[in-house]
């Protein structure tokens, strides 16, 4: 790449002292993106994505590309390059501007100018996703909703959210979200919120408003699919060779069929290029550090780029990808991924059966090699270059002391106690069950249960132990966190709880007696009077841990302590470069095995001839330090078993997991079930309406994982794994995220939790799905809701409609709303009885009667509209009853009763009922203050009759309380 130093951006030479993300301006409507990840272990990782607005021409796109190859050359060469497209970004792209991107019209030259004061536009945006939100403005009409999705229209004094009655529950949840971007960014925080549900059947002022601003109800028509619904299919994977001929610098493609595929020539991909098919399946050997690669996985095409290439090969293989994603005729949401040798993502690796690790070398090595040669060559310091941090040891949040420890061994189909003089002692040929209750927090008593199994325990004895712990944990309502933990993999919220804990060779059991008896094996049980060699390891509480080791010299070294039991005597040996808290523990490991025994002291190069004898003699042994476990960032994945975008790779059945990136709490979703993968540990995380079957098969999920990621990425297949549920995550969980409580404990669906979040409400929202829009009682709701709102609007209101670009006035809202209403009336009318059976055993609002009288004060201003003929008509159906004969209205429920009770009885004022009153009235029921209203006063601070208040969800009454100070 030193040949091509002098082509580089100049703007791009400070790129790599930047830290966290910055955004280069291309050309008018592109934009290259540079996120800047400082990882645990020390290293700095890179995403580039350029961005290309629809307008972009593909001479634009094209230079976009290779600008994005030279700033990685700047980089070091091991950046991720993501080609983004207006309208179809991917999730990691968007997960940088949560909540929402706003895409502007325009280019550079337009966005720098300064806007004028203008007056408020109102407008329409579809709102798509369920944790990365795709927002879209669309034509501010009617016609532009649908049953399907969920819709936020701004107006100046009002941002409604329209929730199509089919529309999925989080994308509600997530539209909230953005609302309250919006209201933020462009009202100040002062703008009203209201939710409209299609298909509702109860008429009110916030429905009505919302269709009033539209001119008035009518039916919504099906969501017609367009271009930008079109989602790629993922397919199997495709290795292409991108070559070069030296004769005429044409490039090339060399197609890999993946496991048997037909093989076929592509020769229009490349304009004078050449296709050769290779023989071979998919695999890691497949890809050469001397070449670029395409990888076609249908929705998405990864370019793999050898670490040896030159800068001019990754551009043109760049181009080449572009060319071949075009020739395909590919869906615009085809990504575009380009990676380099040894930083492959982990949705390139998933395409392979297996990503064995290879010896590139680290990220900082390379990195920094390449950044400063290129850099020195171009007369950069490199003073400031990202360099490997070291890495300093934290302590990890730890389970609340003082707790009650029970530990249980596993003996055939039961398990036994043991006894509390022996908690702490672990065989390595057995399988225990621990169980820790503590208190946290406000919480009465919290668990963290979890199976232990020795490395040499047997099959049997690890499955009773996972059965009899699930049994524990169903007998304690699912609230334990449960874990399995395999010895030498022991997380330190573990170890923290026994001080210390002894891991000792052999077993007690009776299914490891057995096994060794019929193997024919040596039993090396530890007992009190045998020789054995202890290893203290660790520097705190979270890792103090003892493990018996090989009673001979070999086993020594000089950065630990060992102690060595030897009959009725024991040594405590500290190597030179030990620690002071290891010799600590030594003590207390001691007094632990052999109570009331004094400890000889032997320091390294001091020994007693006894202690080398106890040893079989005295050899040379190891002085190095142990290497420590690689940190790394935790990463967290959606769970399902329908059609995904990573493949758990099975025979017979499909397990998907698909990274969530940037996430946060928000994305803990109570549908879900969720991987968190920290690389020391594994969490399942099983949210509360997830299906009964999911969340009996969460450890069967995290094996599944647990797999795939050895296979792929490197995981210890002994990682320890824990199944979490919602409501009742441990600290060492929720160090992850940025935590807060009151998300946590919230109750409902996604959508309901974030109402209740926003609104302060402690009552849920109710459910909407209450069948088809189609039906005559819901469109007849919701064309009486407009009618309604249209004839009692508020100025509010009026400034809202005002904002049509249409320029309707009242009086041709109202003429609309009621020619709406006579639409459904009609078509009511028109259809069979037994076409609409639901006609005859509904009444309609009792609102219904209330436009009718309105009306005829208003019949001048109606007349002057282009409606007034349908005005007119309208009047013949406004009286309508059931065909049974029955009285029209709704009838009274309980609550409603309870209300007409107390309106028998003394009435106070608002300013004596409100929450801040300076006179307040005693002696009534501070829950329900609104209901100590005259009706009179109840329809004016609040804006319904008493009778259509208590229709409404509980939550919206809330809403409604609070605004006027009677909550």
């Amino acid at each position: 790449m030193s040949s091509s130093a002098k082509s580089l951006e100049p703007a791009f030479q400070g790129a790599a002292r930047r830290d966290i993300y910055c955004i280069y301006i291309v050309l008018i409507s592109d934009l290259i993106n540079l996120k800047t990840s400082p990882g645990k272990g020390g290293a700095y990782y890179y995403d580039i994505h350029f961005w290309l607005g629809k307008d972009t021409s593909q001479d634009e796109a094209g230079t976009a590309a290779i600008k994005t190859v030279e700033l990685d050359a700047v980089l070091g060469g091991r950046a991720v390059q993501h080609r983004e497209l207006q309208g179809h970004e991917s999730d990691k792209f968007l997960s940088y501007f949560r909540p929402c991107i706003i895409p502007l019209e325009g280019g550079v030259a337009s966005g720098f100018k300064k806007p004028e004061e203008e007056e408020f536009e109102t407008r329409l945006y579809i709102c798509k996703g369920k944790r990365v939100v795709k927002l879209k403005q669309v034509p501010f009409s009617r016609s532009s909703l649908n049953h399907d999705d969920v819709f936020i229209l701004d107006t100046k004094d009002k941002i409604f959210q329209f929730n199509g009655e089919n529309s999925n529950i989080q994308e509600r949840a997530k539209a909230l979200e953005v609302i309250q971007f919006l209201k933020e960014k462009y009202h100040e925080g002062k703008c009203d919120v209201a939710i409209v549900d299609d298909g509702k059947l109860h008429a009110e002022s916030d429905s009505g408003e919302f269709w009033v601003i539209f001119g008035g109800f009518a039916p919504i028509s099906k969501k017609i699919a367009s271009e930008d619904d079109v989602i790629p299919e993922k397919t199997a994977g495709k290795l292409y060779s991108c070559t070069k001929h030296a004769e005429a610098g044409a490039s090339g493609l060399s197609y890999w069929p993946h496991l048997g595929e037909v093989l076929c020539e592509k020769r229009n991909h490349i304009v004078d290029g050449e296709v050769k098919v290779v023989d071979g399946e998919l695999s890691k050997s497949s890809l050469e550090n001397n070449k670029c690669y395409i990888l076609d996985c249908g929705a998405e095409v990864f370019v793999w780029v050898g670490r040896v290439t030159q800068v001019e090969d990754r551009k043109a293989a760049i181009q080449t990808a572009e060319e071949f994603v075009a020739s395909e005729n590919r869906p615009k949401s085809t990504r575009v991924t380009r990676l380099i040798q040894g930083y492959e993502t982990h949705s390139f690796k998933s395409n392979f059966d297996s990503w064995p690790s290879g010896s590139a070398p680290s990220a900082p090595e390379e990195g920094r090699g390449k950044v400063a040669a290129l850099l020195k060559q171009q007369g950069v310091g490199l003073k400031g270059v990202a360099k490997g941090a070291p890495v300093i040891e934290e302590v990890p949040p730890l389970l609340e002391g003082g707790g009650k420890i029970e530990v249980w061994r596993i003996n055939g189909s039961a398990k036994t106690p043991v006894p509390q003089e022996d908690i702490g002692k672990f065989y390595s040929g057995d399988s225990y069950i621990v169980l820790y209750t503590y208190h946290s927090n406000e919480k009465k008593e919290d668990y963290y249960l979890c199976c232990w199994i020795g490395k040499d325990s047997i099959e049997e004895d690890q499955k009773m132990a996972a059965r009899l712990a699930t049994t524990m944990s169903n007998s304690l309502k699912g609230r334990p966190v449960q874990g399995r933990i395999f010895q030498g993999k022991e997380p330190p919220q573990f170890v923290a709880i026994f001080q210390p804990m002894v891991v000792l060779k052999g077993g007690i059991s009776s299914g490891y007696k057995n096994y060794i008896a019929d193997k024919g094996l040596n039993d090396e049980t530890y007992t009190a009077d045998c020789v054995a060699l202890i290893q203290i390891s660790g520097t705190s509480v979270h890792n103090n841990k003892a493990v018996q080791v090989d009673a001979v010299a070999t086993s020594l070294n000089s950065n630990e302590c060992f102690l060595l039991q030897s009959g009725s005597s024991i040594f405590s040996w500290h190597g030179n470069q030990s620690t002071f808290e290891q010799q600590q523990l030594a003590v207390k490991v001691a007094e632990f095995l052999k109570p009331g025994v004094a400890t000889k002291h032997a320091k390294e190069g001091t020994e007693s001839s006894t202690f080398w004898f106890a040893l079989g003699g005295k050899q040379s042994y190891n002085s190095k330090k142990v290497a420590q476990d690689i940190v790394r960032d935790p990463h967290l994945f959606t769970f399902s078993l329908n059609k995904g975008v990573a493949p758990i790779f099975s025979t017979h059945v499909i397990w998907q997991v698909e990274e969530i990136y940037n996430f946060s709490q928000d994305d803990l979703l109570t549908e879900d079930v969720l991987i968190l993968d920290t690389h020391a540990e594994v969490f399942v995380w099983v949210g509360q309406s997830v299906d009964p079957k999911e969340k009996q098969s969460a450890f069967e999920i995290g094996q599944k994982y647990i797999e795939m990621a050895a296979s792929l990425d490197g995981l210890s297949p002994f990682v320890p794994l824990y199944k979490v549920t919602e409501g009742n995550e441990p600290c060492f969980f929720t160090t992850f995220f940025s935590w807060e409580p009151a998300k946590a404990i919230a109750q409902g669906n996604s959508f309901q939790k974030k109402v209740m979040l926003l609104f302060g409400a402690g009552h849920a929202v109710e459910d909407k799905t209450n069948g088809t829009n189609q039906g005559g009682p819901t469109q007849r709701a919701s064309a009486l809701a407009a009618l309604n709102s249209a004839f009692t609007s508020s100025p509010g209101i009026k400034a809202a409609a005002a904002s049509r670009p249409s320029g309707m006035n009242q009086g041709s809202q109202r003429a609309a709303a009621v020619a709406a209403l006579s639409q459904v009336l009609t078509a009511e009318k028109n259809r069979s009885p037994e076409a609409s059976p639901a006609r005859s055993s509904r009444s309609p609002p009792a609102e219904a009667s209330r436009p009718a009288v309105m009306k005829n004060e208003d019949d001048a201003e109606v007349d002057d509209s282009k409606e007034a003929y349908e005005v007119k008509e309208t009047r013949i159906f406004e009286p309508v009853s059931d065909s049974n004969g029955e009285e029209s209205g709704p009838k009274p429920g309980a609550e409603e009763d309870e209300i007409g009770s107390e309106s028998s009885q003394t009435t106070f004022s608002y300013e004596q009922l409100k929450a801040k009153s300076d006179n307040p009235v005693t002696g009534i029921d501070f829950k329900r203050r609104e209901a100590y209203l005259s009706d009179e006063e109840f329809v004016a601070v609040l804006g319904f009759p008493k009778d259509a208040f208590y229709k409404l969800p509980k939550w919206k009454q809330d809403m409604h309380k609070k605004k006027a100070d009677l909550f």
